[in-house]
């Protein structure tokens, strides 16, 4: 009965039977039975069903909200009986690059823990060679980072996404003018990264030789930081993405080598021997994500 609230839930958040099926993988004629099983258990009709549509009872209402309360509760108590027998579920470690600003691996992470709520997503942020050897020592078991070496047989390499570099530069700066910029047009304005003091170097290299830049490169730790140097004309940070700036006191350049843009691949990577349960399931939602 639990797994057909889940179902009833993910219907009337939705609004669709066929989104609901999507969701939890299975066919809109097995949701549809499911919640038709469930109205027979309670003895009440939970949605009035129309051609392509539906609407809830008064008892559907009800029953919705008072669920949404049930299933926290059981959630809630399965984690703490988890806690106190020792046993914490299953923990599945990702590892997530650092400066990444989209929605993608956040609403991943959510939908994932909807679909399995006893297993614990623990993420850990990192520049692009920290993760790597994490996922190469084995202390993570997927992560979410952008492609600078050729793939390897290893590793699962999939492409999630391919993105424009842009300068976010502050808006009283005269370059705010400017939809596009090449790379050396920015010389003599600093480059801001983020960065942990242990992997300045790796970051100034591959900035430096492997995408061009020339400019003098400041680094911070911390993204506010970063965006308070753009905002007071310091710098200029690397976004990627559509061009859309963090905020209204910065503007978004498109970023040009040669004539050409410079584009980022993020990748989802796991080793290929990879044994743990999950993990093709959470890279399948994140893909899907993107």
């Amino acid at each position: 009965m639990l797994k057909q609230i889940r179902y009833f839930q993910s219907v009337v958040r939705l609004g669709s039977f066929t989104a609901a099926a999507e969701e939890h993988f299975i066919s809109q004629s097995a949701i549809s039975q499911q919640i038709k099983t469930l109205e027979e258990e309670l003895g009440v009709t939970l949605l009035e069903r129309k051609k392509r549509s539906f609407t809830l009872t008064s008892a559907g209402e009800f029953f919705y909200k008072k669920s949404l309360v049930l299933v926290a509760d059981y959630d809630n108590m399965v984690r703490e009986l988890q806690r106190v027998s020792g046993n914490n579920g299953e923990l599945l470690k990702v590892g997530l690059l650092k400066g990444y600003s989209g929605k993608e691996f956040n609403s991943a992470v959510s939908e994932f823990t909807v679909q399995y709520p006893d297993v614990t997503v623990e993420v850990t942020h990192g520049n692009h060679d920290a993760l790597y050897a994490l996922l190469r020592n084995g202390e993570l078991d997927i992560v979410l980072n952008d492609q600078r070496r050729a793939f390897s047989d290893e590793y699962v390499n999939i492409v999630l996404d391919i993105r424009e570099y842009y300068a976010e530069i502050s808006a009283n700066s005269p370059l705010a003018q400017l939809d596009e910029a090449e790379i050396s047009d920015l010389k003599n304005t600093p480059l801001i990264l983020l960065s942990s003091p242990d992997q300045q170097e790796t970051e100034r290299s591959f900035y430096a030789n492997d995408l061009g830049f020339t400019s003098e490169i400041y680094f911070t730790e911390y993204i506010d930081d970063a965006l308070m140097q753009v905002i007071q004309g310091k710098g200029f940070m690397p976004i990627e993405g559509s061009g859309d700036a963090v905020q209204t006191t910065t503007k978004a350049v498109r970023l040009l080598r040669n004539g050409k843009p410079i584009i980022r691949r993020y990748c989802a990577f796991m080793k290929a021997d990879n044994p743990k349960k999950h993990t093709n399931e959470f890279i399948g939602i994140l893909k899907n994500q993107f």
